[in-house]
């Protein structure tokens, strides 16, 4: 399962998240990545839900913030990011997208 949390703005943002990852921070020299509580708490979806809900949002031009190695793989499999667009914080997969 993961977490997805939709952030609806004049373009809206879809924060996605390994459950287990919320609320940490990762940093490796002058790079820090923080998966705040408060951007990317969102409801858990499975799998097939949440290639569902990336596939729908890539339509209407939204971004996307991809944290943790389950989320990074359904946005893959949902076609939103391929293998070379993911960069690695202290071994954490992440993503972020503009479509």
């Amino acid at each position: 399962m993961v977490l997805v949390n939709i952030i609806r703005t004049y373009r809206d943002v879809v924060a996605v998240c390994d459950s287990e990852l919320l609320g940490k921070t990762f940093e490796e020299g002058d790079f820090q990545l923080y998966v705040k509580e408060n951007f990317f708490n969102g409801e858990e979806k499975t799998e097939v839900e949440t290639i569902e809900i990336m596939q729908k949002m890539s339509l209407d031009d939204a971004t996307f913030n991809i944290i943790g190695e389950n989320s990074v793989r359904v946005a893959i499999k949902a076609g939103i990011i391929s293998d070379d667009e993911v960069g690695k914080i202290r071994g954490i997969p992440f993503a972020l997208v503009l479509i």
